[in-house]
């Protein structure tokens, strides 16, 4: 190995991404489905983005803050996916030590709008279902736009000090990251220095933000399902209800892997490196996937207007 792996310093000129340890020898294998997870999340968000500007009935709240999902799920998976095949397919394991701080600081940037942009997304269902006849008065393209640039702004904000920690610190012993891509706990973790304030403040992120973002959703759903029971009959119940299951469905693959990642990362010593690394590689593409089939799946008009596309396409 180089000096680099044995000498203190401030800011390595590269990092060393391993891929999956351990499993090296299936890299090729492990990268077909991987890649083609990759391709479903391009294609898919695209094509939210497409569908939702061509079609002018889906011009409203709930449409344009799932548009900007699958902005931040692109830019989440095209931050990771790209070098990760690299490794996989041409064992190009090298990234340089700006550009992983780069990887870092958009892949938590994008979580941390994913987040923020889920809880808009309750405030519109909330809106929607408990004060329908003044859905348009309260959720104005003037509220809805400072909505979104305020969660653009959170995320963009809450992730900066991310690569600023990680570059403060001194480096010794190794650059090798056991992973494909560089996350601000893989880094911090091979500094030889106090790195509690990176800890505590990863700890803060996850606790009293996306925290207060799930207490925000929950307490949303509980106005719209007090809502929907309110309701005269079974069918209204149900057909009001079906206008917040993908949102529901998205929710849940997005924060119950988050939840599960976090957790691994900071009480998984026992688990195999390999299924460890698998899994969080598995937590960052899941959403960007699942996402588009879930909303295209789900959502009547989105599904209509694909139909149409392809019908007009085909004839």
């Amino acid at each position: 190995m180089s000096d680099s792996n044995t000498t203190e310093f401030t800011n390595p000129s590269t990092f060393i991404l391993l891929g999956i340890p351990g499993l090296e020898a299936a890299h090729v294998w492990i990268s077909i489905p991987f890649c083609t997870m990759y391709i479903i999340a391009i294609l898919g968000n695209f094509t939210i983005l497409l569908v939702v500007k061509i079609e002018p009935s889906l011009h409203g709240p709930m449409y344009y803050f799932l548009c900007m999902l699958a902005v931040a799920d692109l830019v989440l998976s095209t931050s990771t996916m790209p070098k990760m095949l690299s490794i996989f397919w041409f064992n190009f394991r090298e990234i340089g030590f700006s550009a992983c701080l780069t990887q870092m600081y958009f892949i938590h940037c994008a979580s941390a709008m994913e987040s923020g942009i889920f809880t808009a997304m309750a405030l519109d269902r909330y809106v929607a279902i408990c004060h329908p006849l003044r859905y348009s008065t309260i959720l104005t393209n003037s509220i809805v736009a400072k909505i979104s640039v305020t969660m653009v702004l959170r995320g963009g904000m809450l992730a900066l000090p991310y690569p600023i920690l990680a570059r403060q610190w001194p480096y010794c012993k190794t650059n090798i990251i056991p992973q494909p891509y560089c996350v601000h706990i893989a880094v911090v973790n091979l500094a030889c220095a106090d790195t509690r304030v990176s800890s505590y403040y990863g700890l803060f992120v996850l606790f009293c933000v996306l925290g207060l973002d799930v207490i925000f959703i929950a307490v949303s759903y509980i106005q719209i399902l007090r809502a929907i029971f309110s309701l005269p009959t079974k069918d209204t119940r149900l057909k009001t209800f079906q206008t917040c299951s993908s949102h529901l469905c998205a929710i849940l693959a997005f924060y119950i892997p988050n939840l599960f990642f976090s957790l691994l990362h900071r009480f998984g010593q026992n688990v195999p490196l390999h299924f460890h690394v698998l899994i969080t590689n598995v937590y960052l593409l899941m959403p960007p996937v699942l996402n588009p089939i879930i909303y295209g799946v789900r959502t009547k008009q989105i599904r209509d207007r694909l139909l149409r596309l392809f019908t007009h396409e085909g004839a």
